[in-house]
């Protein structure tokens, strides 16, 4: 009797240390005696110890930052790029089976084809077309990991850094183009005032006593700050008027 529930604690024992639960967002793969057996859905699951093994595979999406790489541009310039890679485990039996750390695989394939993407296009190309790289190695990436039973989601650069003398170079340049963008919009303004000025003297000299009273609203606009000194300029006109009074 006694040895009877000795041999039942035994098997509850065996059966309870084969006891696997598989979460919702998790699949098992068993294998039986070194053979891929089954995928293990979430639940409550019986691994036969001994006879049977598993692995557990996360299926959630993992979002991962690539190391910064150094890169050398078409251009030979070299830049330091960095970027984040979302990808998820779609065939658990793959991923287990087919590679090794799938984890590690992906991030340096990643990684290798940054360089050889980058290494493609000119550092304005770098600058301007990021989506367009980063859509180019999300589909070299995806090709490649499909025989592993893993899916890129997306690859997304994040980071472009330049090399110091680079920066200050183009620091510079674009301090010279502002430069130049104020002297051509001074000029703009001046070449208008002018255009002003000439129709404004058209129309004063157009209309017989205009100029004079123009010149009147002029002083009269200076000497409301009596620190100004005016000097008062008399029309040629009006000297010549007195002139004639003189003669006559």
């Amino acid at each position: 009797m006694v040895f009877e529930w000795i041999i039942a604690v035994i098997v509850v024992l065996f059966v309870l240390t084969g006891l696997k639960v598989v979460n919702q967002y998790e699949r098992g793969v068993k294998f039986t005696l070194g053979k891929f057996a089954r995928i293990m859905d979430p639940g409550l699951r019986l691994v036969v110890p001994v006879f049977q093994s598993w692995e557990r595979v996360d299926i959630r999406v993992k979002a991962v930052d690539v190391p910064s790489q150094e890169c050398i541009s078409k251009d030979n310039v070299s830049v330091k790029v960095d970027a984040v890679l979302y990808y998820k485990v779609n065939d658990p039996k793959k991923a287990v089976i087919e590679i090794q750390q799938f984890n590690y695989a992906v991030s340096q394939l990643a990684q290798t084809t940054i360089r050889n993407i980058i290494g493609q296009f000119e550092l304005d190309g770098i600058l301007q077309k990021r989506e367009e790289i980063s859509k180019r190695i999300e589909g070299i990436v995806e090709k490649e990991t499909t025989a592993w039973g893993v899916s890129v989601e997306k690859i997304d650069i994040k980071n472009v850094e330049l090399p110091p003398e680079l920066k200050r170079m183009m620091s510079a340049q674009a301090e010279s183009e502002r430069e130049k963008r104020a002297v051509i919009i001074k000029a703009e303004g001046e070449v208008i005032a002018a255009d002003n000025m000439a129709k404004a003297a058209k129309t004063l000299s157009a209309a017989d006593g205009a100029l004079h009273l123009r010149t009147l609203q002029t002083i009269d606009d200076i000497s409301s700050d009596q620190s100004n000194t005016v000097v008062f300029l008399v029309p040629l006109e009006i000297l010549r008027a007195f002139d004639g009074m003189k003669k006559k």
